[in-house]
């Protein structure tokens, strides 16, 4: 029998969802920033990127080394709600960093800082994504993570507004220069939010320990099928998935960072007027995953096809009152609500399957970056924003498809995938090498997400077929609950 949502504890532990979007969004307007400050080309400037994605690796390393050494599971041993508190403290530290950096102006200190925070990131994601899952029936854990993400692109949408604020100032005062100074005040603030959460965490009713070998065992339709394998490596869908992670958060934050930059180059827009632009490529992703988290709400058919068109219009909104306040002029978005139809549509195909989505949605992707690449003006930064639609609920799919069947590898399974979000760093560098005017140029870098888009396809087809010979078919389990 299918087990409810904890709504209850499923609320406290989306608030690190929340946390881990609004920075790295924030990124997006730091980025430009240090390009100015510290002189960088604008593959140095994607440094910044590469530090705090590299950060999850670092971190799921130590994470799969300390597990190895004990003989033991990390999580396991000490707990999932204390491994996430134990990650924000590491958080609030790498934050504490960015007072030295302003004060001595030294990239070098921010980018310690900004890795310390991932690090603390990585041990959160690694405790926070499976607990997402097992919160209620694994047959809407994508679901869940779907709503976790939406959450998560909550803060990817405020953030770059309220750090461009804290940074430039309103945009009435036409404030186009940054000091490095001005820098330090918004972390400071971010690093005690980390700290008031750690302490709301540790006396939450989040479980500290969970059973994954029974969840392996309801995940299948044979328990005769479920593979006790030695490794995690034994499991094809699971290394697949390494990748298929890799080259998505390589698209997703490499499609937002390398964005300021050809704005400026392509429509002359300056720094300080490029957070909307931002605010709405992450608030894409929110649409989507509000849209995506509608099948873990126990409520009939019918309320289910009217909350599909009503969330993404809804989150919509969000970004639009949130930019009218932050004094952005929001006439020119009005016309992305015609490119949001297309998202609902892909919504609806997929049924509610991970596979089945994740073709979908990687097929939209390439289709927004081509168009992206053959025209200009507006057209071309709503294609490559319209990419954020098209990623908004990818990982959920990858990582449901990543960890399926897993039983007491899961722990480590989740490690690996979240060790591959270093991919967000590697890609968007790589991107920012080939955009320089003597290789490809800015504008035809993009084609870097084509290919991360291409290999995604591959996976949801094959990943599809590995589970099936494993007695693991979603096809027939989500679509029940859309």
């Amino acid at each position: 029998m299918s087990q409810p949502t904890k709504w209850s504890q499923f609320g406290t532990l989306i608030t690190v969802f929340f946390f881990w979007g609004f920075v790295a969004a924030s990124n997006d307007i730091l980025i430009p920033v240090f390009k100015k400050a510290f002189n960088l080309s604008q593959a140095q400037s994607q440094i910044v990127s590469l530090a705090f994605y590299v950060a999850y690796t670092v971190g799921s390393l130590i994470y799969f080394g300390i597990s190895k050494l004990i003989g033991n599971d990390v999580l396991n041993k000490i707990g999932y709600k204390n491994g996430i508190v134990l990650g924000l403290i590491i958080s609030a530290i790498g934050t504490l960093l960015f007072y030295p950096a302003a004060n001595n102006a030294s990239f070098t200190l921010m980018i310690t800082g900004l890795f310390i925070v991932g690090l603390g990131f990585s041990l959160q994601q690694i405790a926070a994504n499976p607990l997402a899952i097992v919160i209620g029936d694994p047959k809407t854990g994508s679901q869940r993570l779907n709503l976790g993400g939406g959450v998560n692109n909550f803060g990817t949408t405020i953030g770059p507004l309220i750090v461009s604020f804290a940074i430039f100032g309103s945009v009435s005062s036409g404030s186009t220069e940054a000091s490095i100074e001005s820098v330090k005040t918004p972390y400071l603030i971010l690093g005690l939010a980390f700290i008031l959460v750690a302490i709301f965490f540790k006396f939450s009713s989040v479980p500290n320990k969970i059973d994954l070998e029974e969840v392996a065992n309801e995940e299948a339709e044979s328990k005769e099928k479920v593979l006790h394998r030695p490794t995690p490596f034994s499991y094809p869908q699971l290394v697949l998935g390494m990748i298929a992670i890799f080259v998505y958060v390589g698209v997703e934050v490499s499609t937002a960072s390398n964005l300021p930059e050809y704005m400026k180059q392509h429509l002359n827009i300056d720094t300080a007027n490029i957070a909307p632009f931002v605010s709405l490529y992450w608030a894409s992703l929110m649409m989507g995953r509000w849209t995506g988290a509608v099948g873990a709400f126990d409520v009939s058919a019918g309320a289910k096809k009217i909350l599909n068109f009503l969330m993404p219009y809804l989150a919509f909104g969000v970004f639009l009152i949130v930019n009218a306040i932050a004094q952005h002029d929001i006439t020119m978005f009005y016309v992305y609500g015609l490119v949001i139809i297309v998202m609902i549509a892909g919504d609806i195909m997929s049924k509610g399957s991970p596979a089945r989505m994740l073709l979908i949605f990687s097929s939209l992707g390439i289709i927004a970056l081509i168009i992206g690449m053959l025209t200009s003006g507006m057209v071309s930064v709503f294609a490559f924003t319209s990419v954020g639609l098209f990623c908004s609920t990818l990982w959920p799919c990858i990582f449901t498809l990543g960890v399926a069947g897993l039983g007491k590898h899961t722990n480590q399974g989740s490690s690996l995938l979240i060790m591959m979000i270093m991919g967000g760093g590697i890609i968007s560098y790589i991107q920012g090498v080939v955009a320089s005017d003597d290789i490809l140029g800015i504008q035809n870098s993009y084609i870097v997400g084509v290919v991360c888009f291409a290999y995604m396809a591959f996976y949801a087809v094959k990943a599809k077929s590995i589970l099936k010979a494993q007695g693991i078919d979603y096809d027939v389990k989500v679509s029940g609950g859309h």
